[in-house]
């Protein structure tokens, strides 16, 4: 019997991690799913462990591949819708991890109304170097907004900030394959914003109000390596769909264009200071300042308060110090 979920693991380097999420694959209530690991040229023991559990469970699967790294997301995860066999497809990353119920919740909803092309629900992050549980995200709960009900509501979302993690999406995979598969355009080293951008107009999503996954954040990941070059690739890809959608729809959301450049205006200036942060805590002493000076001459008068912050680890960059440690002693959260 074909299983009704193909859940796509993307994977590289999760030696660490890769066994605690195929673990709580193995301890979903529904159990009607197959999981496609993809290896993207692991150097370490990641596709040992995975091919261990292949053996306990033939719902396992591993593919090898050399390596495609994060800017070929899309032909990865691709790979994989190619051999999937469920009705629907999840995502889930070597590093993430699932809630016993995800899928069951999921699958009850997505049969129950064939008008619903994707579920999705809160997550936690999971802080990889305390092991420590953050607050539920999104934040803020936006029932109106979130379940896309007229379809392109939640663009008043998606505009600005993504609320949707990956790791609890769930899809229909004939949808998916009609608006070509998995998308990644811009650069950006990600897929599941520009594809949920192309399934907007397809149909009514489904948000969950429980927290349905965990998903591990850490000082080294691209978001913090990268915010500058990330912020201008969804600046670029969010002006392109707000001129791809139709009038009707404009009109239900009721954002123009000069509102969503002003904010990502406002967010550029903040992603050159924390990009100054992250290089000042990385040494680089030179790129920091380069950052910091973006940040402190920005165009416009917005957002003074970062750019007292740029300015002060400007000044600390000359001299090498702790700015880390000026962060704790103020109450602010530390990047390291």
């Amino acid at each position: 019997m074909s299983p009704l979920v193909t859940i796509i693991s993307p994977t590289y380097n999760h030696e660490k991690q890769i066994g605690a999420c195929i673990e709580s694959v193995l301890r979903q209530t529904f159990p009607g799913w197959e999981m496609v690991v993809i290896n993207d040229g692991s150097t370490d023991n990641t596709a040992q462990i995975v091919e261990q559990y292949s053996k306990i469970d033939d719902r396992i699967k591993l593919y090898n591949q050399k390596n495609l790294g994060i800017f070929r997301l899309a032909e990865t995860y691709n790979r994989a819708l190619q051999v999937a066999n469920g009705k629907y497809i999840a995502v889930l990353e070597g590093d993430d991890l699932w809630v016993p119920a995800k899928l069951e919740r999921q699958v009850r909803i997505m049969d129950g109304d064939d008008s619903l092309v994707l579920a999705w629900g809160m997550a936690q992050t999971l802080n990889e170097s305390t092991g420590t549980l953050g607050p539920p995200i999104p934040l803020s709960v936006r029932p109106d907004l979130f379940n896309n009900d007229p379809p392109g509501t939640i663009l008043n979302s998606l505009f600005f900030e993504n609320p949707i993690t990956a790791a609890t999406i769930l899809m229909r995979k004939d949808e998916l394959l009609a608006i070509g598969g998995f998308q990644q355009s811009f650069n950006l080293p990600l897929v599941d914003l520009p594809t949920i951008f192309e399934l907007v107009s397809k149909g009514r999503f489904y948000f969950d109000q429980h927290v349905l996954s965990y998903w591990r954040v850490s000082s080294i990941q691209i978001t913090k390596k990268y915010p500058v070059e990330i912020l201008k690739g969804r600046w670029e890809l969010t002006r392109l769909q707000y001129n791809n959608t139709d009038q009707k729809t404009k009109d239900i959301i009721g954002i123009d264009l000069k509102v969503i450049d002003d904010y990502f205006l406002t967010r550029l200036l903040i992603s050159y200071a924390r990009s100054g942060r992250y290089r000042l805590i990385n040494k680089d002493f030179k790129g920091a300042r380069k950052d910091y000076k973006q940040a402190i001459f920005f165009q416009g008068l917005r957002q003074p308060i970062w750019r007292f912050r740029a300015l002060t680890g400007w000044i600390f960059s000359f001299f090498g110090w702790d700015v880390e440690g000026l962060a704790k002693l103020v109450g602010k959260v530390t990047y390291s």
